[in-house]
């Protein structure tokens, strides 16, 4: 798997790259992973309501392809998008989608935060609280798009939105617990964590657990 990082990059032309890649990728393409930060932005899924943006001011919306509804992604916020060809690895997309939360999750264990996950609404909770979102979107047997980790970031614009979907959903981050949280560190973990949750073994063994 190839890793990817672009820095801090608008997230328009992300967007259009990781389509054309899709797009073009034949059998022997590697999956890879594209690590980025967005400026201020806010993004509607296709199941997206418009009464869900309360507040956009000048931030940017941006209509995508992805699954969900509306999210925020902003500078201090970690976007890891997963460009993978999941028949190749031998697994689903309710695999792949535990896949990538678990790896959230041992993430924020790394740094003695507790988090979990939720059946009814994917992403990751602290104690009630989004610190994590995904989302994807499936095209010619691979998927795009990805998750959204928030490390120390301003979250006000969230309260411009419903997150997700979800009125009154509080959002939360890393640096209310670890005030001296490095993001380039919280990236280091977390793609090694993606490395191992998405090794087809791993995604395998998943597939198999969620069939007993």
């Amino acid at each position: 798997m190839i890793v990817r990082y672009l820095g801090l990059a608008p997230y328009q032309n992300v967007y259009e790259e990781m389509k054309q890649f899709t797009e073009n990728r034949v059998e022997e393409t590697p999956d890879e992973l594209w690590v980025v930060e967005h400026p201020p932005v806010y993004t509607q899924g296709q199941n997206g309501k418009p009464e869900h943006i309360l507040n956009p001011a000048m931030i940017p919306i941006v209509q995508v392809d992805r699954g969900g509804q509306v999210t925020y992604h902003g500078p201090g916020q970690l976007v890891v998008y997963t460009l993978i060809d999941f028949k190749k690895r031998g697994c689903g997309v309710r695999s792949l989608i535990r896949a990538l939360e678990n790896a959230v999750i041992a993430t924020l264990a790394d740094y003695g935060i507790e988090g979990s996950g939720d059946v009814s609404a994917p992403g990751v909770y602290v104690d009630g609280k989004k610190i994590a979102a995904l989302g994807l979107r499936i095209r010619k047997g691979s998927v795009y798009h990805g998750l959204s980790l928030n490390v120390a970031m301003d979250l006000t614009p969230f309260s411009g939105i419903n997150p997700c979907g979800y009125q009154g959903l509080e959002v939360i981050q890393m640096i209310d617990f670890v005030p001296t949280i490095s993001l380039s560190e919280v990236t280091e973990h977390l793609v090694g964590h993606l490395e191992y949750y998405l090794d087809p073994l791993q995604l395998q063994q998943s597939a198999h657990q969620q069939r007993s």
